[in-house]
């Protein structure tokens, strides 16, 4: 569909984009085609080359479906090393700097960033000043130098922390709305002391089965044998997440007809596995599901674990938890009562957050749900209920639509108001 002057135009910055499948490149993806199907006219500038593999290199230019994609060229900088990522950051700023620039200007036009490179946002400083008829959109997954402050390799009080908090802030007030992923991550993005507009916009699920997913028998008894209660840890398994309460619960049902199987990958997983004793026979691993297998692997379990380190609170919030909602299973959380997934769990009655007063309490529920299977596919069909209603691919997009014709209609009132005067 050929670029029409009167039509709403969005501006995707994103590290990675179609046909990379890593999944923040698949929800940008996403995003992108859910705009054009909202009336917008939409441009992605990505790099050129693979996430996982940086010798996969993309066509400079393209269309697909209706957005129009202009890869930035980048050097082959390896993104899985801290040197590598920062120069790829720094690299991919100047390119956005660039199409800042080159891009032709629309009148009706929003720019949206996200948090990959690290430091992604900072586009909005040279965007701010070249298109100031641009409006602006960060959407924040993860926050830096939060996350690495957590993971104990900064200190919040060093001095290239603080002058880079204030550098961040300068980008953070040139934005029009700051999307977050829940509230803990909005509550840190506030300490920037931003006007820009909150709005918690989450990641949805890379697959949405219209109902709750029915077990397949086979990559059941795989996973969990003939457990009558099954509990699912699917994914990464890095930094960030915690084991400890997962592997108290599993004790606390030792001889029961409930397992829990770990299927995933991360710094942390071998950390995991050798904590698991003889004695604990109701814990078993798998590995990385593929994406054609991932919805018979969603669904073999009854219940998905999500973990978070209390000191990442706000920094990420782990996509499983969307992922563990569309396929119609409740969480169990591992994790801060004050975080977002926290709260949602509360708030929709969708699983039990874990910590050590609450192991005893959710061991008795596990229990009874095990040998109650009409209440189990109650919970179930609660669970994807709620996916549909808040969480979901088309619920999140209508809001995406929302915010950005929001920014456009403000811009419009700024410039009468600044025209009258």
């Amino acid at each position: 569909m050929p670029a029409t002057p009167d039509r709403p135009h969005a501006v995707l910055l994103y590290h990675y984009f179609h046909p990379d499948d890593v999944v923040s490149a698949r929800l940008f993806s996403d995003l992108a085609q859910g705009l054009t199907a909202r009336g917008w006219d939409v441009t992605a500038v990505p790099c050129n080359r693979g996430c996982r593999n940086e010798s996969d290199l993309y066509p400079p230019a393209e269309v697909w479906g209706n957005v129009h994609i202009r890869r930035a060229w980048r050097p082959a900088f390896a993104q899985a090393s801290n040197r590598g990522r920062l120069m790829n950051a720094a690299w991919m700023l100047v390119a956005w700097a660039k199409a800042a620039v080159a891009l032709p200007r629309r009148r009706h036009e929003v720019m949206v960033v996200g948090t990959d490179p690290v430091l992604g946002v900072l586009a909005a400083i040279p965007w701010r000043t070249l298109r100031r008829r641009t409006g602006i959109v960060h959407w924040c997954h993860d926050l830096y130098p939060e996350a690495p402050i957590a993971d104990g390799m900064v200190t919040a009080t060093s001095r290239p922390v603080r002058m880079l908090k204030r550098l961040l802030a300068a980008a953070y007030r040139r934005c029009d709305v700051l999307a977050d992923l829940g509230p803990c991550m909005r509550d840190l993005l506030a300490e920037y002391g931003s006007s820009a507009k909150p709005a918690t916009l989450t990641p949805w699920a890379l697959v949405e089965p219209p109902r709750p997913v029915e077990p397949d028998p086979s990559t059941r008894r795989e996973l969990f044998g003939d457990a009558k209660l099954g509990l699912l840890y699917s994914g990464n398994f890095g930094r960030a997440h915690s084991y400890k309460e997962f592997l108290s619960l599993a004790r606390a049902v030792r001889g029961e007809s409930i397992r829990f199987c770990f299927a995933g990958r991360g710094s942390r997983i071998d950390e995991l596995k050798a904590a698991v004793t003889a004695d604990d026979a109701n814990i078993s691993f798998a590995g990385f599901a593929p994406e054609a297998e991932l919805e018979k692997r969603l669904g073999a379990g009854d219940f998905h674990l999500v973990s978070l380190r209390p000191e990442w609170t706000g920094t990420v919030v782990p996509s499983k938890f969307f992922g563990a909602l569309a396929s119609g299973r409740g969480v169990l959380y591992a994790g801060s009562p004050q975080s977002a997934i926290a709260r949602w769990v509360r708030e929709y009655e969708i699983g039990w957050v874990l910590t050590p007063e609450t192991i005893k309490e959710v061991a008795d529920k596990l229990r009874r749900l095990a040998e109650d299977s009409a209440a189990m596919h109650a919970f179930n069909a609660r669970c994807h209920t709620v996916y549909h209603t808040h969480f979901s691919k088309h619920q999140q997009l209508d809001q995406w639509d929302c915010q950005m014709r929001a920014v456009l209609d403000k811009l419009v009132r700024t410039s009468r108001k600044n025209n009258k005067s």
